[in-house]
């Protein structure tokens, strides 16, 4: 079953309240480092450490789970100071009634018996359903971690749901394969391979992208070279990654609504496991690409792939951004965004590159085995301006052979508001 992760800030609690969640915080952080400074790697030897604490079972028992995992799964040399309280999904007891200001409520977990008490939630309204899910027993929690920021508290909570399962398999011959070639410059760019023809192309712009990284970067390094505050660093990162992660849940968002405008979508993208290790073209260029969250940006894409019941599948990404889909020759990529086939009998001589690296992708699972002319989708263009940026193709004949190019076109990224998807 896929799984989401639900936002909410609890409402402004009373003074008695946040007395009790800072108390919260407190004890847990110090079980924590203590467990980890004694370098508890099993369960039984967590529990002797964080035993005595005055904790609830829940954070008790999500600490013996975690405490382990920094040293055998993650290898931590030490441990950062902003770590969230951990809950198992035991503590995740909710009610709902219209009736409220605040719709939904928490059973805060104390230690001790009758200590519980509840705080109101701001749900975030795009998942309203799934909270319903939640609280009807529809929805399976998991893992919660509870985080005080400078002016409020932040519960994140962990779900799995059943999605409705396709009525097709991906190697039916009618399937639509939709390939998604992933990159900085472009951050998605899609192409799907209709009965064999590539068919309606988008591209989604990384500038915005590009030029945040790039302003975090030089930001935080000032502000560091200045001795700034830990807390004025702390809220510049946040803001940033923050304005990130909006960029990369729009994106993916598009990315599932381009995939809904074919018949039986099947996604396909490259498997970048290895990406970050292979990657060497320089300290600044590493720098660059190591920055931007190649497997973010996919895990984003097969979650809302998952929720829509769209199915997707990872081919090897060997050449697939300087083969050439008509013919499959090697060809170069003199600019990011050209590729150029050399093959003289092709009716290729140059293309929007990103586009033929997504056909690429979508070929390497599609059972025609054979590239035709582009055709376009329809009105390709997005109606508000909001959704996805895309091309259109003509064909041009020379003397010599034809050649198929794309008009102009311009992709934009886009804005970073506070919506979440």
């Amino acid at each position: 079953m896929p799984t989401k992760t639900l936002e909410a800030t609890l409402a402004p609690p009373t003074a008695h309240k946040e007395h009790k969640l800072c108390d919260l915080r407190d004890t847990y952080r110090e079980g924590l480092h203590e467990a980890f400074e004694a370098g508890c790697d099993t369960m039984s030897a967590t529990s002797d450490v964080v035993t005595p604490y005055d904790l609830p079972y829940q954070a008790k028992a999500a600490l013996c789970n975690y405490v382990p995992q920094l040293h055998d799964t993650y290898d931590a040399e030490k441990l950062d100071d902003d770590h969230p309280v951990r809950l198992t999904n035991q503590a995740a007891e909710f009610d709902h009634s219209p009736e409220r200001d605040y719709e939904f409520t928490w059973w805060v977990p104390q230690p001790g018996r009758g200590t519980n008490f509840w705080i109101p939630l701001r749900i975030n309204p795009e998942q309203k359903g799934l909270w319903h899910d939640l609280v009807d027993g529809d929805a399976s929690p998991g893992q919660l971690h509870l985080q005080r920021n400078r002016t409020s508290w932040t519960l994140h909570v962990t779900v799995e749901f059943p999605v409705e399962e396709p009525d097709y398999t991906t190697d039916s011959d009618d399937v639509t394969h939709i390939g998604l070639d992933i990159g900085e410059s472009a951050l998605i760019t899609g192409c799907a391979l209709k009965d064999g023809s590539p068919t309606g192309p988008f591209v989604c712009d990384g500038s915005r992208a590009k030029c945040l990284r790039k302003e975090m970067h030089t930001t935080l390094k000032r502000l560091q070279e200045r001795d700034a505050a830990e807390w004025r660093i702390d809220e510049r990162f946040h803001y940033y990654q923050n304005a990130l992660t909006d960029i990369v849940e729009k994106v993916s968002r598009q990315a599932i609504e381009y995939a809904r405008r074919f018949e039986k979508p099947v996604i396909v993208m490259e498997d970048l496991t290895y990406i970050r290790e292979e990657l060497d073209y320089g300290g600044y260029m590493n720098r660059r690409l190591h920055a931007w969250a190649f497997a973010r940006l996919q895990k984003r894409v097969e979650d809302k792939a998952r929720e829509a019941g769209i199915p997707f599948e990872y081919v090897r990404p060997e050449y697939t951004s300087q083969t050439c889909h008509a013919c499959d020759h090697i060809g170069s990529r003199a600019a990011q965004g050209t590729f150029r086939c050399t093959n003289d009998e092709c009716q290729i001589t140059v293309f929007q590159g990103d586009i033929n690296g997504a056909i690429d992708v979508a070929k390497r699972a599609d059972p025609w085995g054979e590239s035709v002319p582009l055709k376009p989708a329809g009105n390709d263009s997005p109606r508000d301006g909001s959704a996805c940026d895309s091309t259109t193709t003509h064909r041009e004949r020379s003397e010599q052979h034809s050649q198929m190019t794309l008009s102009a076109f311009c992709g934009s990224e886009p804005s970073t508001s506070n919506s979440r998807t």
